[in-house]
């Protein structure tokens, strides 16, 4: 006997997007079902750096951000894809949402003094004031949740230790060159060594999760049920095209029914081979592309296709790009590194197979991105090599190899590969050595004065960010002219899909016709994004997930009620009989079963 379960709202994924919309739904009395198909919850969310995109917040409007300096700089990123209708929901949907986490789901937000939107020379740009993130939590929140929560992507932590973005990274950083950064790091790493020893996971929480796991408090606190090892199978609707629910597979399985619709949060689909195939033109053949996300299989999309979901491929760029190593680590497991910060850092480059530079690494990640596919686009595969000599390895590493005193044997691997002399390493590697030699020489004459004629490298207070604030004449610049000298392969990756469904500005999933499915949502990088194929600045794609999560979670209920006035219309059916026939609200954690 198939099982039916009742519920208001049914949610499908388990990252910012759908907590968001759970946690508004919740709060305004209506009973939330969250699915998730992973054994964890948080999805990619849970692994990121845990910023928003977020103009408009009351930091910026304090800075004195307007709402044409918003609309101007992201017009300036989206360019012919940019969508008004999309920019200007999310953006008065900002500082509502962000009034909501505060005061009624009591996350803690950081407003950093300095983070700056990642193109600085585009019009409206600022210096901060629009990129916020989640302060540290203490994970015993949750209680026995507390390990159902998404674990840290190892390769990103120091040895367990993930440092917080901001002052406590700063400080760990200089743990090679400081002793009070040495002992502070030390006392990090014993405290998540102990923890993990004896309880499986260290308590303390940062980044993308410590807002997971505060989004997920606020998830208990409301009642939301949150079930995991869950998947949809498909969307199910009544005879008037209504979408009524789901069918579910896994640890739960039967029906769903969801008086007032269904939202789907489930991600992208960066992970299915054939998709990118279709829609990453440097990726034909499937073997091209690298995505360190959870999930993001293309499982939004497949639920939606049936009643008319279709992929909005209208941005100019259909994800939001990151180079990343994949190799195997210590014990030849196959992992990934995500290089969003490395090679901006003085004495570190980035060489194409011809051993020449292409574009400023000081970049984002994104931007960098856009400049390698351009790059290589007549060439076999995209994929570039950082440079660093001895002096930036011993100081900063690269990525995923950490820096002295750390013993470099841990790192070369299928990673990092070392030679003591330019020549030997390019022979290693693979690059014609007398242009290796040459682009170092050419580098070496102006980075020695904190200059990068060539690609400006250093000029912005954005590469600035991403450099060594501490070093002298330039924070991105240093000659790389002491051996032995050392590589690390990157290719194209990605932080999660910007082509996603398309949505109208009720977030609802659109049709083949251009009309919204009734009941059905979709949030998060499974819908489009709104920034049309840029990426303004920290968490561009966490932003509007907060915000039209919290949107879709507000406004579900109303739109049923809508519905169900034009129906009683349509059939001559009284508001009295409506009413009689409605059913009370069930507040309760645990959705009803028949």
């Amino acid at each position: 006997m198939t099982s039916t379960i009742k519920t208001d709202v049914l949610v499908i994924g388990s990252g910012a997007a759908g907590i968001s919309a759970a946690i508004k739904a919740a709060h305004q009395g209506h009973n939330v079902l969250v699915i998730e198909k992973d054994k964890y919850l948080g999805g990619t969310s849970a692994i990121s750096g845990g910023w928003g995109w977020l103009p408009g917040n009351k930091q910026g409007r304090a800075q004195g951000d307007t709402r044409e300096e918003q609309v101007a700089y992201i017009k300036a990123l989206a360019g012919d894809s940019f969508n008004e209708e999309q920019v200007n929901s999310f953006l008065d949907g900002v500082p509502e949402a962000m009034d909501f986490f505060e005061q009624d789901a009591d996350i803690e937000f950081h407003y950093a003094d300095k983070a700056p939107d990642y193109q600085m020379d585009a019009p409206g740009a600022k210096v901060s004031g629009r990129a916020v993130t989640v302060a540290k939590t203490d994970a015993r929140i949750l209680g026995k949740d507390r390990k159902r929560m998404q674990p840290y992507l190892m390769a990103y932590t120091i040895f367990g230790y993930m440092p917080e973005i901001g002052k406590d990274m700063a400080t760990i950083l200089e743990a090679n060159v400081s002793l009070k950064s040495f002992f502070y790091t030390a006392s990090k790493l014993t405290k998540t060594w102990v923890e993990t020893i004896f309880t499986g996971r260290s308590f303390d929480r940062t980044n993308g999760n410590a807002m997971m796991t505060r989004l997920m408090y606020a998830a208990q606190q409301q009642g939301v049920r949150l079930w995991t090892s869950t998947k949809a199978e498909e969307i199910l609707r009544d005879e008037d095209g209504v979408v009524t629910g789901a069918r579910i597979s896994g640890e739960h399985s039967g029906v769903v029914e969801a008086r007032f619709g269904v939202i789907i949060a489930a991600g992208g689909f960066s992970r299915n081979k054939e998709m990118r195939q279709q829609y990453f033109p440097h990726d034909p053949n499937g073997d091209n592309h690298t995505s360190p996300v959870i999930g993001h299989d293309g499982d939004s999309y497949f639920l939606a296709k049936p009643l008319g979901g279709h992929i909005d491929n209208s941005v100019h760029q259909p994800s939001s790009w990151g180079p990343i190593t994949p190799f195997k680590d210590t014990l030849r497991r196959d992992t990934y590194f995500p290089h969003l910060r490395a090679f901006g850092l003085p004495g570190l480059i980035a060489v194409d197979r011809e051993a020449q530079r292409f574009a400023n690494e000081s970049l984002s990640y994104h931007d960098f991105c856009i400049e390698m596919l351009k790059n290589d686009e007549n060439r076999e595969g995209t994929y570039a090599w950082i440079i660093a000599d001895d002096k930036a390895m011993k100081r900063y590493g690269i990525g995923w190899a950490k820096p002295w005193p750390l013993p470099q044997a841990l790192w070369l691997n299928d990673y990092l590969k070392k030679a003591r002399t330019v020549e030997a390493l390019a022979e290693k590697i693979g690059l014609p050595a007398e242009k290796l030699k040459a682009t170092l020489e050419e580098f070496n004459k102006h980075a020695a004065i904190g200059e990068d004629p060539k690609f400006k490298r250093g000029t912005l207070p954005f590469h600035h960010f991403k450099g060594d604030m501490k070093h002298k004449p330039n924070p991105n610049l240093a000659t790389i002219d002491k051996g032995p000298y050392y590589a690390v392969r990157i290719g194209m990756g990605d932080l999660g899909t910007y082509s996603g469904l398309a949505v109208n500005d009720r977030n609802e999933v659109l049709d083949t016709q251009g009309e919204g499915i009734p009941g059905l949502y979709a949030v998060g990088t499974a819908a489009v994004s709104v920034f049309g194929g840029g990426y303004p600045g920290y968490g561009a794609n966490i932003g509007p997930a907060l915000v039209f999560g919290y949107l879709a979670g507000r406004d579900i209920a109303q739109h049923a009620a809508e519905r169900a006035g034009h129906r009683t219309a349509k059939r001559g059916i009284t508001q009295q009989d409506l009413a009689a026939q409605t059913v009370p609200l069930n507040g309760s954690a645990e959705p009803a079963r028949v």
